[in-house]
């Protein structure tokens, strides 16, 4: 992890600017984040908080908060599993730096577990390579008996307290400005987003209620986009020599990209601690598939480590439980597992050997549900959600201002003679209320004919009916009646245009 790349994934400089940087270091010496600040680049505070936010590279194995025993058999399953033989390739796998690789290959040298074989043939450096002796194999089959894990080393259950709290999603604050940029293209009433605001700086829980179909899950998904600071995901970290893998690809979203093209001599990879992850702040969306099983710890038998669970992974940013009371648990059970980390901000979580812990829980959790809130929930549960906002089907003029966005962005004009259509076939004949997600789906029904018919897009009355027609079903009679729920949980409430 460089500075500069970094500085980058913080929008503070450019690639020029480094490239810049780089010339005058090479001239002048000095740190690059140094010359950067005498090019006048950044200012002094801005490169001092950077620092000061990243997690710094431990310089001795004391610093790494893991026992040398246990990195010792992290390094040798390295080399086991991946034939590595110097200490550069020990380093860039378990992602400590060389001095603390240099110890450990000291005290497995100590131990009989490593024999130098002499220097590597490189045109730029060489270094010692090692071979693994006869002891050295038998601990590395021992150490993946133990666990299978191989990858970085982790941090310590102190360091990933501490650095939940040092991030946590209430330190960014939200401008007004950006939350009403964030919903600009959206139709949605003003009074909503000015209660939305304080929820999300606030970063307490949430709850969108209301009608299937008006924006519940497009709100909640532009909440979690809003926030913008870089937090750091560990690879994993450790209880009791147990590892429990945190990092997840398919949730953290990381901000460096190694670029070859970045000049890359003198900038001190070092002065980082490879085993975080410099990520955007995670988002994590379960609906009808969450069970109680997924919040807590998941223990591979097998391969003998622990997998985090899905609001771990969501630390320092945004836990959305989409369809809330349509889950395989029940909403009580649910709510019973959370009533205690969304009042006092931390969880509890026990290991196979009975080994409890506690994490911080700090994410903004966002309940969505078409259902009845009274319904779901009792009122002590109810006060402990600070933030009840409803979504509401849209009156006449907004559901025209939804069709004509939607409508433009799909090439098609929309009229006032084709809205009282749509309004005759659902309100007037078939009693249906007004919904964000209808617009959309019409559209998209009326494009799908045109292409078969082989016209150009276009609306006709014709048209129009038919798609209606495919909105609900001919039993569906009396008042309030609803389109079938797979259509009302269309991504495109509220009229995103998309």
């Amino acid at each position: 992890m460089l500075i500069g790349d970094l500085l980058l994934a913080h929008g503070l400089v450019t690639a020029a600017d480094i490239e810049l940087a780089s010339h005058r270091q090479k001239e002048n010496g000095g740190r690059l984040g140094d010359n950067l600040v005498a090019l006048g680049v950044l200012s002094q505070d801005q490169l001092d908080k950077i620092i000061y936010e990243a997690p710094q590279a431990p310089k001795t194995i004391a610093d790494t908060g893991i026992q040398s025993a246990n990195l010792l058999r992290i390094m040798f399953k390295a080399i086991y599993v991946n034939s590595l033989e110097t200490a550069s390739e020990f380093s860039a796998a378990i992602k400590l730096p060389v001095p603390v690789i240099n110890r450990l290959i000291q005290e497995a040298g100590d131990r009989k577990f490593l024999e130098a074989l002499g220097t590597t043939d490189q045109s730029t450096f060489s270094e010692n390579r090692y071979v693994m002796t006869e002891a050295g194999r038998r601990f590395a089959l021992e150490s993946l008996q133990q666990n299978q894990y191989v990858g970085p080393a982790p941090v310590s259950l102190e360091n990933y307290q501490d650095r939940i709290v040092q991030q946590k999603i209430t330190n960014e604050r939200v401008e007004q400005s950006k939350i009403e940029k964030s919903f600009e293209k959206l139709v949605i009433a003003e009074d909503f987003v000015r209660r939305l605001g304080p929820g999300i700086n606030a970063g307490k829980s949430i709850l969108l209620y209301g009608p299937p179909g008006n924006g519940k899950t497009t709100v909640a998904e532009k909440v979690a986009d809003i926030f913008a600071n870089i937090i750091y995901i560990p690879y994993c970290f450790e209880v009791d020599g147990q590892i429990i893998k945190v990092f997840d690809p398919a949730i953290h979203t990381p901000v460096l990209k190694e670029s070859e093209e970045l000049p890359k001599s003198g900038l001190r990879r070092e002065e980082f601690d490879g085993r975080w992850v410099p990520c955007e702040r995670p988002i994590v969306i379960t609906g009808g598939e969450l069970t109680l099983e997924m919040l807590d710890l998941s223990f591979n038998a097998h391969a003998k480590y622990y997998e985090a669970p899905l609001h771990v992974k969501a630390s320092n940013g945004t836990f959305i439980i989409d369809d809330f009371g349509r889950q395989l648990v029940s909403p009580e059970e649910l709510l019973n597992r959370w009533i205690v980390p969304l009042e006092s901000r931390i969880d509890f979580l026990k290991l196979h050997t009975g080994k409890s812990f506690q994490l911080p829980f700090d994410e903004l959790v966002i309940f969505s549900t078409n259902l009845s809130p009274d319904d779901l929930m009792d009122p002590a549960f109810l006060r402990r959600i600070p933030y009840k906002l409803e979504t509401v089907g849209p009156n006449k003029s907004q559901y025209f201002d939804i069709f004509k966005i939607v409508a433009a962005s799909r090439g098609l004009e929309m009229t006032e003679e084709i809205l009282d259509i749509v309004i005759d076939e659902l309100q007037v004949k078939n009693s249906f209320e007004l919904a964000c997600y209808q617009p959309k789906f019409i559209i998209d029904q009326v494009l799908s004919a045109c292409k078969y018919q082989g016209m150009d897009p276009h609306f006709t009355h014709e048209l129009v009916t038919d798609a209606l027609k495919n909105l609900y079903t001919s039993n569906a009679q009396g008042a309030g009646k609803t389109a079938a729920k797979s259509l009302s949980n269309s991504s495109a409430s509220l009229a995103a245009a998309q």
